[in-house]
């Protein structure tokens, strides 16, 4: 587990969110943003994010600011933890934010253990032990934390999370699964492209590049794209180079560099267009 594939996608060992990803991406986080989810996070107690009956539910969470912890993260704690246990599990659960800031997964991953001992019903202790188990590379364990985080928050933020987890798990049925799944429940903008580039990559490796290109085709270049859109047409560049079509790819390539002259992967994007 772990080796590389084409798509320089080490199976699952970084996050959609992240731009160590090879251009992929959240397949939880170099930004350490959450939201799949999976989506970009817009800062503290922004991005609201959508439940299965469509209506927006909790804030999405930025966990690159560490202790910072906002006012709701506090309601929510308050909501699902006994009187006596409250001051230690917010303290435990800021300590868990502060060491997944600072790239500490496994210190973020026991303290979010500990935590979730105090309260397992609270969202937020999951999404945070689901995204440092994550990090470390233990998939199951990442998987049963990402499902329970998103049965308690009832929204599809990190289901790209899951996605490439069992893609990581070499779980092909259920990659295919998620992606409808999700596709059914539906999710933040962004936490589309997460999976657009999570299900894209998986699709080009496993000799589907038709399937690829419908899932991860931009259909146009935006302005002043975001980190998920950037990543969502380095994939789509990826499977244009292997279906022939170098000006579509080259489109891609001319926009990423546009956009972010140091986005990741760019001089092995040029060279696999211009072989």
């Amino acid at each position: 587990m772990g080796e590389k594939s084409q798509s320089g996608h080490s199976k699952g060992r970084k996050p959609p969110t992240s731009k160590s990803h090879r251009g992929q991406g959240r397949s939880g986080g170099g930004s350490a943003r959450t939201g799949g989810g999976s989506g970009t996070g817009k800062g503290r107690g922004g991005g609201q994010g959508r439940g299965r009956d469509g209506k927006t539910t909790r804030p999405q969470l930025d966990l690159t600011v560490g202790s910072q912890l906002p006012k709701w993260i506090q309601e929510e704690v308050t909501r699902t933890t006994r009187k006596e246990r409250r001051a230690a599990v917010m303290q435990g659960l800021e300590a868990a934010a502060d060491a997944f800031a600072d790239a500490r997964y496994g210190k973020a991953a026991e303290l979010a253990e500990r935590a979730k001992a105090g309260s397992s019903a609270n969202a937020t202790i999951r999404e945070i032990l689901a995204l440092s188990l994550y990090r470390l590379g233990r998939w199951e364990d990442a998987l049963r934390e990402l499902r329970s985080f998103r049965r308690i928050a009832g929204e599809t933020t990190h289901l790209p999370v899951e996605m490439d987890c069992l893609r990581a798990l070499e779980r092909p049925d259920d990659v295919d699964k998620a992606w409808l799944e999700l596709k059914h429940l539906g999710g933040r903008p962004d936490t589309f492209r997460e999976a657009r580039v999570v299900y894209g990559s998986f699709l080009l490796d496993a000799g589907r590049p038709q399937e690829a290109w419908r899932v991860a085709n931009p259909k146009r270049i935006e302005k002043n794209p975001n980190e998920a859109e950037l990543r969502q047409w380095y994939v789509a560049a990826r499977v244009a180079t292997h279906l022939g079509d170098s000006a579509s790819a080259r489109q891609m390539l001319t926009a990423i560099t546009a956009a972010d002259p140091a986005f990741p992967g760019l001089d092995e994007l040029d060279a696999a267009i211009g072989a």
